[in-house]
């Protein structure tokens, strides 16, 4: 079936599905309706945001659905008669009911090689586990969470490269975009065939809580730093610290960018100090603006973690030097 005469029903919400989506378009498989959450309220000020999802869809002139619940949809999914859905990051389980309706099922774009991580921070869970090799999975619906057949897949290799989540996420969407782009013809010719998942080797992640960003100064330097990449931008990796000038209580302290050091410390598992060091930290310091004096490190169960931008509680997003010509005080003060 020729993709301008392919009518597909598009599911996503955050910037993941945006991409996807975006391609698609640009491929010529622009969708006849994209369904997405709805509106939430966002920052301080709590404002009314549409989901990147959303946004595109309206720029492209495609219709949107927000619905509360997925089933309230039902009669009027029965009536556009869809060929295809396609769901990329959707973040609500589709009911059975709805499954049945498309001609040629639903794929869903999921960021892992399943079995592997099913559920809903893949990317996340990659980056913490420190993994070398991730993917993504073109994958048949059905009503449990990420267990339908494999209709494609492909790999990527992450290697040494310091991705964190955004930076990862777009790698993957990009991904699964192409390979979704170069199955969807074939799927729909019945040209492959879909294969059962190993269901023995299934693993699963978790919805990611504001809580989970909190640091354990008793881990390693090495664990801490990478929940500074896979908590970027929500919910960040952060600590409290108190102002001992200003006595009042804790404020938030969001570690943006950190790298950990080998070193040998004695100090107490969170202190923040300053080191004193040269070769390759000097470098890196130098091209911040630092000198090898002002170095900021914080002490963890092993080695330490060296702070390179950071974001104190009220305030915007600075460098580790920027936080010592302000804040000197947060030298020799404890990170709960």
């Amino acid at each position: 079936m020729k993709a301008n005469i392919l009518k597909i029903l598009f599911f996503g919400t955050p910037e993941f599905a945006a991409i996807v989506l975006e391609k698609m378009i640009n491929a010529g498989y622009k969708p006849i309706t994209v369904v997405t959450t709805p509106d939430k309220p966002v920052g301080r000020k709590q404002i009314l945001t549409p989901s990147p999802v959303k946004l595109l869809a309206q720029k492209n002139k495609i219709q949107v659905l927000q619905p509360e619940k997925i089933l309230n949809l039902k009669s009027e999914i029965l009536n556009l008669k869809p060929d295809l859905v396609v769901l990329a990051a959707f973040g609500q389980i589709i009911p059975k009911e709805i499954l049945e309706i498309p001609k040629y099922g639903c794929l869903n774009v999921h960021p892992s090689l399943l079995p592997k991580y099913r559920g809903a921070s893949p990317i996340q869970t990659a980056i913490l586990n420190n993994d070398a090799e991730t993917g993504v999975t073109i994958m048949l619906m059905d009503k449990l969470l990420d267990h339908g057949d494999i209709v494609a897949s492909s790999r990527f290799k992450i290697l040494d490269l310091r991705y964190n989540y955004q930076e990862l996420t777009k790698k993957l969407a990009e991904l699964g975009a192409d390979l979704l782009i170069e199955t969807i013809p074939k799927w729909v010719n019945n040209e492959i065939k879909a294969v059962p998942q190993n269901n023995k080797k299934a693993t699963f992640t978790k919805i990611i809580k504001k809580e989970d960003g909190k640091i354990n100064w008793r881990k390693s330097a090495e664990e801490i730093e990478r929940m500074t990449r896979a908590y970027y931008p929500w919910p960040s990796a952060f600590a409290e610290i108190k102002d001992k000038k200003q006595k009042t209580k804790n404020k938030i302290l969001k570690i943006i960018k950190a790298e950990a050091l080998k070193m040998e410390n004695k100090k107490e598992p969170g202190m923040v100090f300053l080191i004193h060091s040269t070769g390759s930290v000097s470098t890196q310091s130098e091209a911040e603006g630092l000198t090898p004096d002002k170095i900021i490190a914080v002490a963890c169960g092993d080695n330490a973690l060296i702070l390179r931008e950071i974001q104190l509680e009220g305030k915007k997003a600075m460098t580790a030097k920027e936080l010592l010509n302000g804040y000197s005080w947060i030298i020799d003060a404890t990170l709960s």
